[in-house]
Formats: C-alpha cells, structure tokens, sequence
C-alpha cells in the first residue's frame, strides 16, 4: 500500500448527506477557493492538518464498514474538504486502494484546479461525483470565491464527455445566488452536461461557520446576509424545475 501522506482536517464516520447512504467522509486540508459563504475556513490552509497513509485512513473506514453494509441507500467513502484536488495523487492512491476493498467511492469538488492526468486517472476510481456551482457567471464567481469558474466549468464538461455520474450542488445565497437570472443560467448549464446528472441539491446558505472567520481573519464577510429559509429553497427548485 502506498506511503504517500495527505493532510487531512478530519473524518466524519457517519455521513449522511454527502452521497448515497451512509458515508466515511475525508476532509482534506487545503483549498484554493476563498469562498465568501465558506463554513469550513479552517480548512483552507494547505499546511495544516495531520498527515495520514492510506492504509491508516482505510483502516478507520473498515471499522464503520458493517454500517456502510447496512445502509439501505449503499453507502461507502467521500472525500471532501477543503479541496481534495488539491491532493489529488494521494486521493487517487485512496481510491484505489477503496476500490480493491469494495467500496462506492464519491469525491466532493467545486472543480477548481485544471484538468491533468492526475485528476482524469483519479475519476476513473470515482463512482460519483458531488459537484459544487459556486456561481454560473464567472466575474460574480471570482467575486464570490477569488477565482472565475473557467476551471469548475471545464470539469464539468470533462465529466459529461466521460459519462460520470454527477450530483450538482448550488449553495443558495440571498442577493447573490438566488436570482431568477442566476438560477436559469445554472440550469441551461446544467441541462448541457446531460444525463449524468443524477440530481441537483440546492442547499441553503447558513452562517454557521461565521465564528471560524471572526477567529481567523477577525471579521466575516458575509455580515449581514440573512440566511436563506425554506421558502427560498422551494422557489429555486420551482425555477429550476425539480
């Protein structure tokens, strides 16, 4: 098994929102996206966090494996962050090795690095992709994130052309992300990429992370945005027909 160490932030042993079934989630330190509405800004950090092998982060995913089997949806490892392809050899080491134990693997990625061999070899051991649409228009996205979606969207691309299974993920943001406009160009983009689009989850924007900004940078940039409520949620979802 391989030697090679990733910085991890943590583990989650009992995920249930990130992929079908219950799910070992992995959050990779380090992301090069300074997203405005980010609750995990201690990830960011590409010098933080503990370094683990793979055989050690398999080791903890073989012990929860007998709830993974249980789990009426399936189940398996995601890997998130931060950014997981900001470490992409050591996730495709990962993955591999989970993919000779058995398991669904499902990475989480806004996309944000250029497409190379590392990253295309490492969707060849991906079951799933959860892919995050920070913003559809590029100059609002640089705005939002500190880089423009050429990269997220070329991804997306690449992941059509490949026949990848994809959920789309659509952070809903009062004033930034939940215009009528905003939601249409999403869903034309969208609608693009075909039927390995599985389903699209719009997830409402909250500032539970806010005290993680305030203990790192001393303020949040976000003050004063409300969070978005259900009601917000059922509207996108009725522009965006699902």
């Amino acid at each position: 098994m391989s030697e090679l160490k990733g910085r991890i932030h943590s583990f989650d042993s009992f995920g249930t929102v990130d992929g079908p079934g219950i799910r070992f989630i992995v959050f990779m330190q380090g992301c090069p996206l300074k997203c405005k509405f980010c609750h995990n800004r201690d990830t960011w950090d590409f010098d933080k966090g503990e370094e683990y092998t793979v055989e050690e982060i398999v080791k903890k995913l073989k012990r929860v494996k007998p709830y993974i089997d249980a789990s009426s949806l399936g189940g398996g490892i995601t890997v998130s962050g931060g950014e997981p392809l900001g470490q992409a050899e050591f996730v495709l080491e990962l993955f591999k090795e989970c993919k000779k134990q058995g398991f669904h693997t499902c990475l989480d990625t806004a996309g944000s690095y250029k497409l190379n061999d590392t990253i295309k070899q490492l969707l060849e051991y991906t079951d799933l992709v959860l892919l995050d649409i920070k913003h559809i228009d590029s100059n609002k996205c640089k705005d939002l994130t500190g880089m423009d979606n050429t990269n997220n969207k070329n991804f997306a691309k690449y992941l059509s052309q490949i026949h990848k299974k994809v959920w789309i993920r659509q952070v809903l943001t009062p004033g930034i992300t939940d215009d009528e406009e905003t939601l249409k160009a999403t869903q034309k983009f969208v609608l693009e990429l075909g039927d390995i689009v599985e389903k699209i989850e719009i997830l409402p924007y909250h500032d539970m992370g806010k005290f993680k900004w305030i203990e790192i940078d001393g303020k949040y940039p976000l003050e004063g945005v409300r969070c978005a409520t259900q009601e917000d949620v059922k509207k996108a979802q009725t522009i965006l027909h699902l």
